[in-house]
């Protein structure tokens, strides 16, 4: 019987540019009394990647103030309705506004999104080993829209230590039958299931994933294996 927990972790304070986020991330476990283990998945959202990174810029509300912000963090728009756009970013993301966010940024600023959420999980997740820790896969997300779906999800914009996209084609279902196109979005599973415990005002930045199925877990790329190409999308 499979089973898996999730556990958000909280942070004191703010993040700011240059703060070290391997410690922030061992002082929330030591506060819930836990430690990292192999096989862990840590989420960590964006915002606080981004923070740390330096991505926050003076913005002082204006709409030309935003849509300067939104064409500099894209490289096309693909729809426009008032103020909003739906982009294309510099990672090949396709979001509204560029991903740029001012939930929880300090009046007069915006936080934009890292410039390569891959490499930054990448770099978490050594820094962790570097330090002694288990083992664990990193997952950066960030909350998105979805065609044709009212609502939203967070999803995986940076990725190191888990299978981004598990393949199953040439595999049998529980019948026998070939399957031919079936490909698991397994990092954006993970990323919309660690959303149920990470609330937006409850200071909560990383969650700790136990459980998962350890095929999951390996190399992956949210640019490289999880953004489709121009040339396989019907809808571009």
């Amino acid at each position: 019987m499979s089973e898996l927990t999730l556990r958000a972790l909280a942070m004191t304070g703010e993040v700011n540019a240059g703060d070290d986020l391997a410690a922030l991330l061992l002082e929330a476990l030591t506060r819930a009394e836990l430690s990292l283990e192999p096989g862990d998945v840590v989420v960590v959202t964006s915002k606080v990647v981004a923070k740390s990174e330096g991505r926050v810029v003076d913005f002082d509300g204006s709409d030309e103030a935003k849509l300067r912000l939104i064409v500099d963090e894209s490289v096309r728009v693909l729809r426009r309705r008032g103020t909003l756009r739906i982009t294309e970013t510099k990672h090949g993301f396709i979001n509204a506004n560029a991903g740029i966010d001012l939930s929880n940024a300090r009046p007069g600023t915006a936080v934009l999104l890292p410039q390569d959420p891959d490499r930054s999980a990448r770099r978490l997740r050594a820094e962790l080993k570097r330090r002694g820790e288990a083992e664990v896969a990193i997952l950066i997300t960030d909350t998105f829209g979805r065609a044709w779906r009212n609502g939203v999800t967070d999803v995986a914009i940076g990725s190191a230590g888990l299978t981004a996209i598990l393949d199953l084609r040439g595999t049998k279902d529980a019948n026998g039958r070939l399957l031919e196109a079936t490909e698991i979005a397994v990092a954006d599973e993970v990323a919309a299931a660690a959303n149920l415990v990470l609330h937006k005002a409850a200071g909560t930045p990383f969650a700790l994933i136990r459980g998962l199925d350890p095929s999951f877990l390996g190399e992956g790329s949210i640019v490289g294996d999880v953004v489709r190409a121009p040339h396989d999308d019907l809808f571009r």
